[in-house]
Protein backbone atom coordinates (compact mmCIF):
# COMPACT_ATOMS: atom_id res chain seq x y z
CA UNK A 1 0.00 0.00 0.00
CA UNK A 2 1.67 3.27 -0.58
CA UNK A 3 -0.15 6.18 1.35
CA UNK A 4 -0.22 9.50 -0.80
CA UNK A 5 -1.62 11.65 2.39
CA UNK A 6 -0.97 10.74 5.88
CA UNK A 7 -3.53 10.81 8.14
CA UNK A 8 -4.32 9.25 12.08
CA UNK A 9 -6.79 6.09 11.77
CA UNK A 10 -7.65 6.68 15.43
CA UNK A 11 -8.36 10.73 14.73
CA UNK A 12 -10.12 10.26 11.86
CA UNK A 13 -12.33 7.76 13.16
CA UNK A 14 -13.41 9.67 16.27
CA UNK A 15 -14.28 12.59 14.16
CA UNK A 16 -16.29 10.46 12.00
CA UNK A 17 -18.25 8.52 13.99
CA UNK A 18 -21.17 10.84 14.45
CA UNK A 19 -21.60 11.37 10.59
CA UNK A 20 -22.23 8.89 7.73
CA UNK A 21 -19.16 8.33 5.84
CA UNK A 22 -18.21 7.62 1.91
CA UNK A 23 -15.72 6.43 0.44
CA UNK A 24 -14.78 7.34 -3.19
CA UNK A 25 -13.03 4.79 -5.37
CA UNK A 26 -11.30 6.47 -8.51
CA UNK A 27 -8.77 5.94 -11.28
CA UNK A 28 -8.32 8.95 -12.76
CA UNK A 29 -8.94 12.99 -13.37
CA UNK A 30 -11.51 12.54 -10.37
CA UNK A 31 -13.77 15.59 -11.42
CA UNK A 32 -17.11 13.75 -10.33
CA UNK A 33 -15.40 12.92 -7.11
CA UNK A 34 -14.32 16.59 -6.17
CA UNK A 35 -17.77 17.70 -7.16
CA UNK A 36 -19.31 14.91 -4.50
CA UNK A 37 -17.10 16.20 -1.99
CA UNK A 38 -17.77 19.71 -2.44
CA UNK A 39 -21.12 18.94 -2.24
CA UNK A 40 -21.03 16.99 1.08
CA UNK A 41 -19.05 19.63 2.74
CA UNK A 42 -22.08 21.84 3.20
CA UNK A 43 -23.61 18.63 4.85
CA UNK A 44 -24.09 17.87 8.67
CA UNK A 45 -24.85 14.24 8.76
CA UNK A 46 -22.53 13.03 5.41
CA UNK A 47 -18.79 13.60 4.28
CA UNK A 48 -16.57 11.99 2.27
CA UNK A 49 -13.91 10.98 4.52
CA UNK A 50 -11.61 8.15 2.12
CA UNK A 51 -10.73 8.38 -1.59
CA UNK A 52 -8.61 5.53 -2.38
CA UNK A 53 -6.97 5.07 -6.07
CA UNK A 54 -5.60 2.46 -7.79
CA UNK A 55 -2.90 4.45 -9.87
CA UNK A 56 -0.33 6.55 -8.10
CA UNK A 57 -0.53 9.37 -10.91
CA UNK A 58 -4.26 9.82 -10.75
CA UNK A 59 -5.12 13.40 -10.37
CA UNK A 60 -7.72 12.45 -8.09
CA UNK A 61 -5.67 12.49 -5.46
CA UNK A 62 -4.35 15.91 -5.96
CA UNK A 63 -7.94 16.91 -5.61
CA UNK A 64 -8.57 15.36 -2.78
CA UNK A 65 -5.61 16.19 -0.89
CA UNK A 66 -6.76 20.06 -1.93
CA UNK A 67 -9.62 19.55 -0.14
CA UNK A 68 -8.21 18.16 2.82
CA UNK A 69 -9.92 14.12 2.35
CA UNK A 70 -7.20 11.61 3.53
CA UNK A 71 -6.33 9.16 0.03
CA UNK A 72 -4.33 6.00 -0.54
CA UNK A 73 -3.05 4.50 -3.53
CA UNK A 74 -3.28 0.66 -3.33
CA UNK A 75 -1.02 -1.94 -5.98
CA UNK A 76 -2.99 -3.79 -8.11
CA UNK A 77 -2.19 -7.18 -5.68
CA UNK A 78 -4.32 -5.40 -3.06
CA UNK A 79 -6.75 -4.57 -5.12
CA UNK A 80 -7.24 -8.59 -6.19
CA UNK A 81 -7.06 -9.68 -2.63
CA UNK A 82 -9.03 -6.41 -0.57
CA UNK A 83 -8.30 -7.28 2.76
CA UNK A 84 -6.10 -4.17 3.24
CA UNK A 85 -8.79 -2.03 1.65
CA UNK A 86 -10.99 -3.85 3.66
CA UNK A 87 -9.10 -2.47 6.76
CA UNK A 88 -8.93 0.79 5.94
CA UNK A 89 -12.62 1.21 5.25
CA UNK A 90 -13.37 -0.35 8.51
CA UNK A 91 -11.62 2.42 10.37
CA UNK A 92 -12.81 4.63 8.50
CA UNK A 93 -16.34 3.26 9.35
CA UNK A 94 -17.61 3.66 6.02
CA UNK A 95 -21.07 3.60 4.95
CA UNK A 96 -21.62 3.93 1.46
CA UNK A 97 -18.39 3.13 -1.59
CA UNK A 98 -19.15 5.60 -3.90
CA UNK A 99 -17.45 4.51 -7.78
CA UNK A 100 -16.37 7.63 -9.50
CA UNK A 101 -14.42 6.81 -12.65
CA UNK A 102 -12.85 3.65 -11.01
CA UNK A 103 -11.68 1.22 -13.41
CA UNK A 104 -10.89 -2.05 -12.22
CA UNK A 105 -13.19 -4.84 -10.65
CA UNK A 106 -14.16 -4.15 -6.69
CA UNK A 107 -12.92 -7.80 -4.98
CA UNK A 108 -15.69 -10.10 -3.93
CA UNK A 109 -14.61 -9.48 -0.79
CA UNK A 110 -15.48 -6.27 -0.77
CA UNK A 111 -18.94 -6.82 -1.97
CA UNK A 112 -19.55 -9.94 0.34
CA UNK A 113 -18.42 -6.66 3.37
CA UNK A 114 -20.64 -4.10 1.70
CA UNK A 115 -23.77 -5.86 -0.01
CA UNK A 116 -26.21 -2.87 -1.31
CA UNK A 117 -23.62 -0.31 -0.37
CA UNK A 118 -21.18 0.06 -3.17
CA UNK A 119 -22.79 2.24 -6.33
CA UNK A 120 -21.58 3.06 -9.71
CA UNK A 121 -22.16 5.58 -12.00
CA UNK A 122 -22.12 4.79 -16.07
CA UNK A 123 -22.49 7.41 -18.79
CA UNK A 124 -25.03 5.65 -20.76
CA UNK A 125 -28.22 4.11 -20.32
CA UNK A 126 -27.96 0.62 -18.85
CA UNK A 127 -27.92 -1.96 -19.90
CA UNK A 128 -27.06 -0.52 -23.47
CA UNK A 129 -23.20 0.59 -24.04
CA UNK A 130 -22.34 -1.52 -20.73
CA UNK A 131 -19.65 -4.40 -20.11
CA UNK A 132 -16.57 -4.55 -19.61
CA UNK A 133 -13.86 -1.82 -21.26
CA UNK A 134 -16.94 0.27 -21.57
CA UNK A 135 -15.63 3.41 -19.89
CA UNK A 136 -15.49 7.30 -20.59
CA UNK A 137 -14.61 8.24 -24.70
CA UNK A 138 -15.38 4.21 -25.33
CA UNK A 139 -19.13 5.20 -24.32
CA UNK A 140 -19.67 7.93 -26.34
CA UNK A 141 -18.01 7.37 -29.50
CA UNK A 142 -20.31 4.02 -29.40
CA UNK A 143 -23.40 6.05 -28.94
CA UNK A 144 -22.56 8.63 -31.92
CA UNK A 145 -22.11 5.76 -34.26
CA UNK A 146 -24.92 3.96 -33.78
CA UNK A 147 -26.57 7.05 -34.03
CA UNK A 148 -28.91 7.28 -30.79
CA UNK A 149 -31.55 9.90 -30.21
CA UNK A 150 -30.64 9.85 -26.65
CA UNK A 151 -28.48 8.69 -23.89
CA UNK A 152 -27.90 9.21 -20.09
CA UNK A 153 -26.92 8.10 -16.84
CA UNK A 154 -27.16 5.11 -14.88
CA UNK A 155 -25.99 4.80 -11.19
CA UNK A 156 -26.68 1.43 -9.95
CA UNK A 157 -25.46 -0.95 -7.07
CA UNK A 158 -22.52 -3.43 -8.69
CA UNK A 159 -22.25 -7.09 -8.36
CA UNK A 160 -19.87 -9.66 -9.43
CA UNK A 161 -20.45 -8.70 -13.35
CA UNK A 162 -19.50 -5.59 -14.53
CA UNK A 163 -22.83 -2.84 -15.20
CA UNK A 164 -24.83 -5.97 -13.94
CA UNK A 165 -26.24 -4.05 -10.14
CA UNK A 166 -29.40 -3.44 -10.09
CA UNK A 167 -30.19 0.42 -11.05
CA UNK A 168 -30.80 2.83 -8.93
CA UNK A 169 -31.31 6.19 -10.64
CA UNK A 170 -31.13 7.31 -14.80
CA UNK A 171 -31.37 10.35 -16.35
CA UNK A 172 -31.49 10.91 -20.28
CA UNK A 173 -30.07 13.78 -22.48
CA UNK A 174 -30.88 13.96 -26.02
CA UNK A 175 -28.40 12.99 -28.99
CA UNK A 176 -28.43 15.18 -32.31
CA UNK A 177 -27.36 14.21 -35.90
CA UNK A 178 -24.57 16.48 -35.25
CA UNK A 179 -23.64 15.53 -31.74
CA UNK A 180 -19.80 14.87 -31.47
CA UNK A 181 -18.60 12.12 -29.08
CA UNK A 182 -17.46 15.26 -26.99
CA UNK A 183 -20.30 17.17 -27.39
CA UNK A 184 -22.02 13.63 -25.86
CA UNK A 185 -19.56 14.04 -22.81
CA UNK A 186 -20.44 17.52 -21.85
CA UNK A 187 -24.13 16.69 -21.43
CA UNK A 188 -23.03 13.53 -19.67
CA UNK A 189 -21.19 15.41 -17.17
CA UNK A 190 -23.76 18.06 -16.94
CA UNK A 191 -25.81 15.08 -15.77
CA UNK A 192 -23.25 13.23 -13.60
CA UNK A 193 -22.65 16.69 -11.59
CA UNK A 194 -26.30 17.47 -10.72
CA UNK A 195 -27.73 13.83 -10.06
CA UNK A 196 -24.98 12.09 -8.02
CA UNK A 197 -24.65 13.42 -5.14
CA UNK A 198 -28.21 13.77 -4.59
CA UNK A 199 -28.15 10.41 -5.45
CA UNK A 200 -25.94 9.43 -2.64
CA UNK A 201 -27.55 11.37 -0.33
CA UNK A 202 -31.17 9.71 -0.55
CA UNK A 203 -29.81 6.69 -0.56
CA UNK A 204 -27.84 7.73 2.72
CA UNK A 205 -30.83 9.04 4.42
CA UNK A 206 -32.71 5.72 3.20
CA UNK A 207 -30.30 3.69 4.90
Amino acid sequence: MQSFAHFSLFCASNLRVMKKNIAIFASGSGSNAENIIRYFQKNDSVQVSLVLSNKSDAYVLERAHRLGVPCNVFPKEDWIAGDEILAVLQEFRIDLIVLAGFLIRVPDLLLYAYPDKIINIHPALLPKYGGKGMYGDRVHQAVVAAGEKESGITIHYINEHYDKGDTIFQAVCPIFPTDSPDDVAKKIHALEYEHFPLVIEKLLNEK
